[in-house]
């Protein structure tokens, strides 16, 4: 089969269901441009910030997007390419569209808080606070395996290090160009993405080498300083400055697969139902999370987002868009993995040296190098890109994680330092990221990334659809999601923690268990709420 007419298809598909189920979810979420927004309501200059469309939709396509819309496809390839084309059509669009755009609008009429306030709100107050406790913890990790990612490749790609340091300081100029000195947003943009493609040849000849534990150090007080300043000033335009290179990505890899025209010859259309990575349920649901659907998009949604959308008449572009936009990303990422025969595909993806980041980043390489762009560096470019994405996210978790300990801790009525300063609430988050990536148990507690990251999406759909409910609006376009995630997760958890169990890793079984029972608990008092309002 020609991989271009896979990713033509999907394009079409992707398009038509924004614009068809995209009117539709609007019309269901009640979506209109004249209701005030929180950045309209209460600005504040550091999070609240009225936001033009474009750059909001940088930044949260950036933040979403990161490496796993491109792992998650490769990963997953093992079960064959049909499967996976499918979970990530199908997903994104009836399941993480839906995610998304709900999670942004109810964050936006919650005044730009968590999705957390909306569970205190229409489930109650224990199960908020045990929420925040739950992101929190699981954006500590996100913060610490990141910053171990990011670092361990700028130790092993040292111009990757230059062009990302290069990419900060570009941003806060970019700021300050477009909020202070009130410069042209397109112009501010066209010198910007000239000096991204400048600070990209520059790392290449000015290579910056130091140790792993140099650049952790480094990253851990970037993303302090990027959690703590205003989000104008760095947050915001780095993002925005990086979605140029995804899209130079996502553009180039797509016409680039369009001109060469590469076959799916050797690779299977499906495998087994059981592979070395697992059952195909519901693993592979688990695996190919970004892409389909992913809870971390909530927080980004709910978290970051909410409080910079100047108009809901732009919700469906930033959050339903982003969300598809991401899935043609994986589809292209999951076509680099299904070019190549399945035997070199087995060889590659176990690969130390390689895995699915050197899959992906040769494969695209190679397309964009039709456009006569040296092979060699064609594939830099994607791997300096693929990097910038991550430090993308690991500063995006940053804030997020501030945001959620803040919250945790603002009772209503009374002021306490740890709900007030954002300061100490970062320094309190990073230190605990340190302790992980310093004690190595970060490394133990990754399998359950997966599980936990489709737990979050799930509960946000639970909470989605009670709030709905409340309000007396058709919610089954949130509900039925939210069953089929809640059965992939509560699978997959009682998979991972029997394995655990038996191979006597008891720290993984036990916080197996502890999702367990979060997820009963707000299953248990969302029950309670609805039998409330049906009565």
């Amino acid at each position: 089969m020609s991989a271009s007419w896979l990713i033509g298809i999907s394009i079409v598909v992707l398009t038509i269901a924004y614009i068809v189920y995209g009117r539709y979810l609007s019309k269901q979420l009640g979506i209109n441009p004249e209701r005030p927004t929180p950045a309209n309501v209460t600005p504040d200059g550091v999070d609240y910030v009225s936001t033009k469309a474009p750059v909001l939709f940088g930044h949260h396509f950036a933040s979403i997007a990161g490496a796993g819309p491109i792992l998650g496809p490769i990963y997953a390839a093992i079960f064959g390419w049909i499967p996976v084309l499918l979970w990530i059509l199908i997903g994104s669009i009836f399941v993480g569209g839906v995610h998304d755009f709900s999670a942004l609008i109810a964050s936006v009429r919650h005044g730009g808080k968590s999705i957390g306030e909306v569970i205190e709100e229409h489930i109650g107050h224990s199960g908020k606070k045990l929420f925040l406790i739950f992101i929190w913890s699981v954006l500590v990790l996100v913060i610490a395996v990141f910053a171990k990612a990011v670092a361990s490749v700028f130790v092993k790609e040292p111009a990757t290090a230059t062009s990302s340091l290069l990419f900060i300081g570009l941003a806060v100029l970019f700021g300050f160009s477009v909020y202070r000195l009130k410069t042209s947003l397109w112009l501010s943009s066209a010198i910007g993405v000239i000096l991204i493609l400048i600070c990209i040849v520059v790392g290449i000849f000015f290579p910056f080498p130091l140790s792993f534990n140099n650049w952790i150090i480094i990253l851990l007080v970037y993303v302090f300083i990027a959690s703590v300043t205003p989000v104008w000033i760095l947050l915001q335009p780095r993002d925005y400055l990086n979605s140029f290179l995804l899209y130079m990505i996502l553009i180039g890899g797509v016409l680039g697969i369009l001109i060469t025209n590469p076959r799916i010859e050797s690779f299977p259309v499906i495998t087994h139902f059981q592979t070395d990575l697992g059952t195909l349920f519901p693993i592979l649901f688990v695996t190919v999370a970004c892409g389909a659907i992913s809870g971390f998009h909530s927080l980004v949604a709910s978290g970051t987002s909410s409080k910079q959308l100047d108009s809901e008449a732009n919700a469906k572009m930033v959050a339903l868009g982003g969300m598809l936009v991401e899935a043609v990303l994986a589809v292209m990422a999951l076509i680099t993995a299904i070019t190549i025969s399945y035997s070199d595909y087995g060889r590659l993806v176990t690969n130390a040296a390689g895995g699915p980041i050197g899959i992906f980043s040769t494969g695209v390489g190679t397309f964009i190098s039709t456009f006569g762009i040296n092979e060699k560096t064609a594939v830099t470019f994607a791997a300096l890109a693929i990097s910038a994405f991550a430090l993308t996210t690991l500063d995006t978790a940053t804030r997020l994680a501030r945001f959620a300990f803040q919250e945790f801790f603002d009772v209503k009525g009374k002021k306490s330092i740890l709900s007030q300063n954002r300061y100490l609430a970062t320094l309190i988050t990073v230190f605990f990221a340190a302790l992980l990536i310093f004690s190595g148990t970060h490394d133990v507690l990754w399998p359950l990334f997966g599980s936990a990251n489709q737990l979050l999406a799930s509960i946000v759909l639970l909470a989605i659809t009670v709030w709905l409910a409340k309000m007396k609006k058709k919610n089954a376009f949130v509900k039925y999601p939210m069953i089929f995630m809640f059965g992939v997760t509560i699978t997959a958890l009682g998979i991972l923690t029997y394995k655990n169990f038996m191979l006597h890793n008891y720290v993984l079984f036990s916080l197996s268990i502890l999702l367990f029972v979060v997820t009963i608990f707000l299953v248990v008092e969302a029950i309670k709420s609805l039998k409330k309002i049906m009565v």
